[in-house]
């Protein structure tokens, strides 16, 4: 490990040193009544027992900062950073938009879980794999939605690992990194703050030959030039984003591209997303709640078929074919 960001760990103190070095910890966090909580594989958010000081909270934002080489004060209170060595999330708050020093910093994973696995914890049942599997193998485009610390990111490098077998070439497109990609043919670009946003990385990507377009979370007016790619000969990408359930996703892409468009173009996102997941749950309690197949737009809204994951008929009819 770098020199410095060792330093930066020493200087956080022991106990959130500890839960940084610990595999099953994915998530800390400082609220700002000096209680640190941490986010746990397979039990989810609970307390680690320890309180820090204000002094100590705000110590190790100013450090952070620092690190990256950012300001953070009362006058600019929200830092927003990702620790170049090891790709570490951070978001920290200071007074006065928050009582006390609070901060968020998520580990980026170390690894990536596969279907099988999901099918193995009883996230996924072993239908709803092969279907997922169907899925990528048809390039048919995925929409991967649920709330905060669901999960999103996680099954989407599943479906990564699962694309890299295709022999594709995969553009990966992130305002943090998080997607892990084992393709041989991949690139990876990320945006850059008041340099380059994400609706210009769509565009871009168009020009660097990709057979799969892959947007780590969809959440602003780029939603609209990802659905124009993905409808106009580049099938077969993965999106994230927020959303309570699968009809939820779509009505949640028509707000997004209300930020540039007069109309939500409905049949446009009918055409070009095929099938919705969503997960939701922490820890133990994760599970694909929902498989639905965009079957397109009417007068009565989007018409979605969600019985193609209750048997085996589901990979058989992924193209709408009799099994």
């Amino acid at each position: 490990m770098d020199r410095r960001i060792r330093m930066l760990r020493t200087a956080m103190g022991p106990a959130i040193a500890a839960a940084l070095d610990d595999p099953d910890i994915v998530e800390v966090m400082l609220n700002p009544d000096g209680s640190l909580w941490v986010d746990r594989l397979g039990s989810g958010r609970e307390p680690l027992g320890i309180s820090l000081s204000a002094a100590d909270g705000e110590r190790i934002i100013r450090l952070v900062a620092a690190h990256v080489r950012a300001e953070v004060h009362a006058g600019k209170p929200l830092l927003t950073a990702e620790l170049p060595e090891t790709g570490e999330r951070f978001e920290g708050a200071l007074p006065p938009v928050a009582p006390g020093p609070a901060f968020a910093l998520r580990k980026r994973a170390v690894g990536v879980i596969k279907l099988d696995g999901y099918v193995a914890d009883g996230i996924l049942s072993d239908w709803q794999a092969a279907f997922l599997r169907t899925v990528v193998r048809e390039r048919q485009n995925l929409l991967i939605a649920g709330g905060t610390s669901t999960g999103k990111t996680t099954l989407a490098n599943a479906l990564l690992d699962e694309i890299a077998a295709t022999g594709d070439r995969v553009l990966i497109l992130e305002d943090t990194v998080e997607l892990q990609c084992a393709a041989r043919d991949h690139v990876p670009l990320r945006t850059r703050a008041g340099v380059v946003t994400m609706a210009e990385l769509v565009r871009s990507t168009l020009r660097l030959r990709p057979d799969r377009i892959v947007v780590g979370e969809v959440r602003g007016s780029e939603a609209l030039d990802l659905l124009k790619a993905w409808g106009t000969g580049h099938p077969g990408g993965i999106a994230t984003i927020h959303a309570g359930s699968a009809e939820g996703a779509l009505l949640r892409l028509e707000q997004l591209i209300l930020e540039v468009a007069v109309t939500p173009p409905r049949a446009l996102i009918a055409e070009a997303v095929n099938v919705i997941v969503f997960i939701a749950g922490r820890g133990r309690a994760r599970r694909v709640r929902e498989i639905a197949r965009v079957m397109g737009y009417d007068e009565r809204g989007y018409r979605l078929s969600t019985e193609l994951i209750l048997s085996s008929s589901a990979v058989s009819t992924l193209a709408g074919e009799p099994s």
